[in-house]
């Protein structure tokens, strides 16, 4: 399914920036999606087959009005080949390509405690200088990791939670 998202993505990503809409129809598909996602009677009636390719057009001109006629293809498209319930790796993906696209980088910034802005703030700006990307910056509380930090940056993690080193020192006993 991984891969058919992704050829399915990077298509509609070279259509709408062919025609100069990538960010128009990216912010359509993802509002399509979350309604999607938010309303299972949408997803029952998208993603069954006991709805036919027509009934499912038919639902999807209804549902979808003013959107771009990129994205509205494409959404039939899916619907003709039965691809519709790989909708939400669709978006995954076009996001993934939009941000690589605008050189975005995605950082979490995640901490036992809620962290002073500033100092959020401070973390991503160092990212951004030894990167050379502009940081899209978030951050969390988890208590689980019971202090300092962990830091996501795109696809790596940079664990300095001390949960970590509790683990790493409880694997460095048991060896002993």
């Amino acid at each position: 399914m991984e891969e058919i998202a992704s050829v399915y993505a990077r298509s509609l990503f070279e259509v709408a920036q062919e025609h100069n809409k990538l960010d128009v129809v990216r912010d359509q598909l993802g509002e399509f999606a979350d309604a999607l996602n938010e309303t299972r009677e949408l997803q029952v009636f998208f993603f069954s087959p006991y709805f036919s390719t027509p009934e499912k057009k038919d639902g999807l001109e209804k549902a979808v009005t003013g959107t771009e006629p990129v994205l509205t293809n494409f959404l039939e498209l899916l619907i003709e080949k039965h691809r519709m319930p790989a909708i939400f790796r669709v978006r995954r993906e076009l996001d993934r390509l939009w941000q690589r696209e605008h050189k975005l980088l995605p950082v979490e910034v995640t901490s036992a405690i809620e962290l002073d802005k500033s100092t959020v703030k401070q973390i991503g700006d160092r990212i951004g200088e030894q990167t050379g990307q502009k940081i899209e910056l978030s951050s969390k509380v988890e208590p689980d990791i019971l202090g300092g930090i962990v830091v996501r940056v795109g696809n790596s993690i940079i664990d300095a939670s001390i949960r970590a080193r509790l683990e790493q020192l409880r694997k460095q006993v048991a060896k002993a």
